[in-house]
């Protein structure tokens, strides 16, 4: 089964319950992409964050 297959299949169930239809195959991939993204990039800025802390506390014989 292809994504065309199952968006027809998801379409026919959502109109049978009265819900709001899928989006068509490949209109969000997009969207997507940006958000694993910007994703991506926050958690390198988080380690990098937490690795300068974690640097400077290092020479400083102090702790907390």
């Amino acid at each position: 089964m292809n994504a065309l297959h199952q968006h027809m299949i998801d379409s026919y169930r959502t109109t049978a319950h009265g819900t709001r239809l899928p989006p068509h195959p490949g209109t969000l991939d997009w969207q997507a992409t940006r958000e694993l993204v910007s994703q991506a990039a926050l958690t390198r800025r988080r380690k990098r964050s937490l690795r300068e802390r974690w640097a400077g506390r290092r020479g400083s014989g102090e702790r907390g």
